[in-house]
């Protein structure tokens, strides 16, 4: 294999597992992210380092703040709210495409990643919360699965890329609404079936404001402090 080709792959898998510990917590809001320690943790190299913040700067997770080096982006209320009004938009439009053009594989699709999360969120509600990052995985994949048949990439990317700076308050907040979000995402699925848009919009956007509602209330310690660090976005 070539060497080119090596370190791109290096480089891809470093910026996936640090893009994922920025969503799912482990490098928090506000956080410095020294390169010295990334370093270690991740065994890339600086300037491999350098070139991955400033790509997960451009996505949003990171702040690039010149000679003081890379910060974790902080979060707050009305970035919540975008980001939820953001996914709403873009997941409503791509659920009537996928509706109206979804087949049987697509039907299988729906099904099969909903029965996975199913089963998530019985364990959740059962009080085990050591699957947590599980959960979100499968949740992840249920909704994609419902937009996967709307015909366009850069709209599955767009909402993917969206998705997950809205799963990154729930993992801050740790927020689970238990059997009412369960029963939504069952919701969701019958109407897909049934191909009516207007109801699995309806349920999603109620779906979505209640997770925004819980996860003010919930993100509210990680609010206080950035305030008290000046982190605050």
């Amino acid at each position: 294999m070539p060497e080119s080709h090596v370190n791109t792959t290096v480089s891809e898998a470093t910026y996936r597992q640090i893009r994922a510990d920025i969503i799912f917590g482990r490098l928090t809001p506000g956080e410095k992210l020294r390169l010295d320690r990334l370093k270690t943790l991740y065994g890339a190299s600086v300037s491999t380092l350098r070139e991955i913040l400033n790509r997960l700067a451009s996505d949003g997770l990171v702040i690039a703040e010149g000679q003081r080096g890379f910060e974790v982006a902080p979060v707050s209320p009305q970035d919540l709210k975008e980001i939820a009004a953001l996914r709403q938009l873009l997941e409503c439009y791509a659920m009537e495409l996928s509706f109206a053009a979804g087949d049987m594989d697509w039907e299988g699709r729906v099904v099969a990643a909903h029965h996975k999360l199913q089963q998530m969120e019985r364990r959740m509600i059962a009080g085990d919360h050591s699957i947590t990052k599980e959960w979100k995985r499968y949740d992840w994949e249920f909704h994609q699965a419902l937009i996967s048949a709307c015909g366009s990439k850069v709209l599955m990317d767009t909402h993917a890329a969206v998705f997950d700076k809205y799963l990154r308050y729930q993992m801050v907040s740790l927020t689970f609404r238990g059997q009412i979000a369960a029963d939504e995402h069952r919701q969701m699925l019958e109407a897909a079936l049934a191909r009516d848009a207007a109801s699995a919009q309806t349920i999603l956007r109620k779906h979505v404001e209640a997770g925004v509602e819980r996860g003010l209330l919930a993100s509210e310690p990680e609010f206080q402090k950035q305030r008290k660090t000046g982190t605050a976005a």
